[in-house]
């Protein structure tokens, strides 16, 4: 009885264990967030010559294009 006990525990363990393909889809996840980030910023300084609340206010108004609103 013990040793299918043993067995049964086992087996609902392991997967939970193995957690570091996810762990991998968030890295991913963040490093693609901080490229449109960046992309994003940098396509707002380099159109614009003016002050830092325009350029602020332009990388806000881009991303609200992106995201829909």
């Amino acid at each position: 009885m013990m040793n299918k006990l043993t067995e049964l525990y086992v087996k609902f363990t392991t997967p939970v264990k193995n957690e570091r393909g996810a762990q991998s889809l968030e890295w991913l996840g963040l490093a693609a967030l901080l490229i449109l980030v960046l992309g994003i910023v940098s396509t707002a300084v380099s159109d614009n010559k003016d002050s830092v609340s325009s350029i602020i206010s332009k990388i806000f108004s881009k991303i609200g294009k992106m995201v829909g609103e």
